[in-house]
């Protein structure tokens, strides 16, 4: 069963990683992740794209994953694979602007797993809206390399725009870019919470970089 307030909650520091971000070792993305949630993460997204994993080491590492999930009371999601997703029974599935249409996956995911969706401009985020998306991902909120595909960054002004386009009710959560150097503006700008790829899995303790970011976001916003 869906429950919004639960999910902005676990939304306020959010991880996503895959193997690529941890030199393609397995081992690795699991010592993040278990060191993040440690931190006090509260949503864990893989995001295994470009691996060398093969379909069911994928499947594997996310069942790992979900397990350290389940353990730390924190919500397990899945990017873009949509089948995997319902194979493992992840809280969750994320989806940019060019993968599965909303639809198809409401479709294929039924109705108790949270639906999160990419978004760049009020227009996207009014269609995710109006389509029934439970949360979503605006940016890219700075300068980042972490993924290829993140666009020109919109900023915390960006961000703004979107949430007076959808509304107070749609959680939100920016990314792109993200350290608990610059997050307050995001946060003040009107997100929920933060996702970060680097500022966790290239940190040289994941779990003090999950603490700060923790700290910061939580200093703007009660979560």
């Amino acid at each position: 069963m869906k429950n919004r307030d639960l999910l902005r909650e676990k939304l306020c520091v959010y991880l996503v990683i895959g193997t690529q971000d941890c030199g393609h070792s397995v081992e690795r993305t699991v010592s993040v992740v278990r060191e993040a949630l440690a931190g006090g993460i509260g949503t864990v997204q893989l995001r295994d794209k470009g691996s060398k994993l093969t379909k069911e080491e994928r499947y594997s590492l996310a069942l790992r994953l979900l397990q350290l999930c389940r353990e730390n009371d924190a919500l397990f999601f899945i990017n873009d694979d949509v089948e995997l997703a319902v194979r493992v029974q992840a809280d969750g599935i994320h989806v940019g602007q060019d993968d599965m249409p909303l639809a198809q996956v409401q479709q294929l995911v039924g109705p108790d797993m949270y639906i999160g969706i990419s978004a760049g401009t009020p227009e996207e985020a009014m269609a995710a809206l109006s389509g029934g998306a439970d949360y979503l991902g605006v940016g890219a909120m700075y300068v980042t390399a972490s993924k290829a595909d993140a666009g020109e960054p919109i900023g915390p002004a960006g961000l703004a725009e979107i949430r007076q386009a959808v509304g107070a009710e749609l959680p939100i959560v920016g990314i792109g870019g993200i350290t608990a150097g610059n997050c307050s503006p995001v946060i003040a700008a009107g997100a929920d919470g933060v996702a970060v790829i680097s500022a966790i899995s290239r940190a040289k303790s994941p779990r003090h970089a999950a603490q700060q970011l923790a700290e910061a976001v939580r200093r703007t916003r009660q979560c």
